[in-house]
């Protein structure tokens, strides 16, 4: 963190017409915490050090508006900007949103993907050299040699967690320290995010847009299938739509779980033969997830079954049922990420878990999101449940169990600590003072980064 402190960025207007104008065109008003997180950015643009924020918000607490403001503040001071997100699909839904505002704007918007045509690929990559090009979304296809701003200022970079420190990296090397902002809607419980990502400021969007109506989460048994089928039934008569989310792509021998294909056409064949079923998995190719996706967001197909791919990225205001099958073998937080692709729109939606779990615990584990709509509560929970390193999906990967310290339990100490640090380096960046702190501090951060941690 003091090193990046040291590195100069850019200093960005916080104001101006661009920014003046997208406050005009938006249909809505900003909720207090939206522009709680709008100020915190806009405080970092006018700094000389680069900014590096996190934005953690709830699925739809309208995290992609508020980066915005700061993509124009960028625009708005002659500077270009990217949007990195980690799949093709999530990439192609913030480019749909970004097109309608920029449009409105008189600014121009590009994506970049893996299934970007050649010729619109060079297009691309002429335009981003003069600065003709503003804004660029994309994939990791982004960080691609041909690839070359003009001017890069900021960096946007959606779902960090799924890239690697290197892709990141790669993407801020291709401006001038560019000021970077991270999107998460995973929400991570707060003493995690300092200890995890200790060179962030984090910031919480903690608040949904007014008119939300809460999803009514039920957790169903094996033998209440015939009433989630009947509820599917009658949603669909009403003209809504519906997803089915399975743990596996192909049958296990193993595992007696149902797989999306096998689910796919058992629902088509033998369950709702009077329906059109989609399927969408992560084995599909680009342009047969497309195709899947685009069928369900015409409705020409009201059922789409699908494995996680469908967690971020894909949003269909009119579907209103979400039927999770195996749901004990998920993690609460990414139960929460699945319910998300319901209640977007005005209608009162359902979520149904399935689980024929006689496991307590894993049944103790499910009613919590029947009681919460609230994303930070329910990652604080899946923390006890099931541990630090389970929530990150790092247990192998070495996330340390600390001896005395609980993440869970600790949280006042481990803020404290944070402070301490912060002014220990204030004092002296270098640790020259405290020689013994230093060598501990060295000796530690090699076995760190040598896969051998020591807590």
């Amino acid at each position: 963190m003091n090193q990046r402190q040291e590195q100069t960025s850019a200093i960005l207007a916080p104001t101006g017409e661009l920014i003046d104008n997208f406050y005009q065109v938006l249909p809505f008003t900003f909720t207090d915490a939206q522009q709680r997180v709008v100020n915190d950015i806009l405080n970092d643009l006018q700094k000389p050090a680069p900014m590096n924020r996190l934005v953690q918000g709830d699925v739809g607490s309208g995290k992609t508006v508020v980066a915005v403001v700061a993509i124009l503040a960028a625009i708005q001071s002659g500077f270009q900007a990217a949007l990195m997100a980690p799949t093709e699909v999530l990439a192609e839904q913030h480019y749909r949103k970004l097109v309608s505002w920029f449009n409105l704007l008189h600014l121009p918007v590009e994506l970049l993907t893996g299934s970007t045509k050649t010729a619109k690929r060079k297009q691309i990559h002429a335009d981003l050299e003069t600065g003709a090009l503003p804004l660029l979304v994309g994939t990791h296809a982004l960080i691609e040699d041909p690839v070359r701003f003009q001017r890069l200022g900021l960096v946007v970079i959606d779902e960090q967690h799924r890239f690697g420190v290197q892709q990141r990296a790669r993407l801020q090397q291709k401006g001038d320290h560019p000021h970077v902002l991270t999107m998460t809607a995973t929400p991570i419980p707060r003493t995690l995010a300092l200890t995890m990502h200790g060179d962030l400021d984090v910031s919480q969007i903690d608040e949904l847009p007014p008119g939300r109506k809460a999803i009514q989460t039920t957790v169903l048994g094996g033998g209440d299938r015939s009433h989630a089928y009947d509820l599917i039934r009658r949603e669909i008569a009403q003209g809504r739509q519906v997803y089915i989310v399975l743990p596996l792509v192909e049958e296990s021998e193993k595992l007696d779980l149902r797989s999306a294909i096998d689910e796919h056409q058992h629902l088509q064949e033998a369950i709702f033969p009077e329906f059109q079923v989609g399927l969408l998995h992560g084995r599909m190719t680009s342009a047969e997830k497309d195709e899947a996706i685009n069928q369900f967001r015409d409705n020409q197909s009201q059922i789409l079954v699908s494995t996680t791919v469908v967690e971020v990225g894909v949003d269909v205001p009119n579907a209103t049922v979400m039927l999770i099958e195996h749901a004990e073998r998920f993690g609460l937080s990414q139960l929460h990420q699945l319910r998300g692709r319901v209640g977007r729109g005005a209608a009162q939606s359902f979520c149904l878990l399935m689980s024929s779990s006689k496991n307590e615990t894993a049944r103790q584990r499910l009613k919590v999101l029947e009681q919460s709509q609230d994303g930070f509560f329910i990652s604080e929970m899946d923390m006890r449940f099931r541990g630090p390193g389970e929530v990150l999906g790092t247990r192998q990967s070495g996330l340390p169990d600390f001896a005395l310290a609980s993440l869970v339990e600790d949280q006042e100490v481990l803020e404290l600590a944070r402070e301490a640090a912060e002014k220990v380096i204030e004092k002296d960046p270098t640790l020259d003072r405290w020689s013994l702190m230093k060598a501990e501090l060295t000796y530690r951060y090699r076995r760190l980064m040598g896969g051998a941690i020591l807590t």
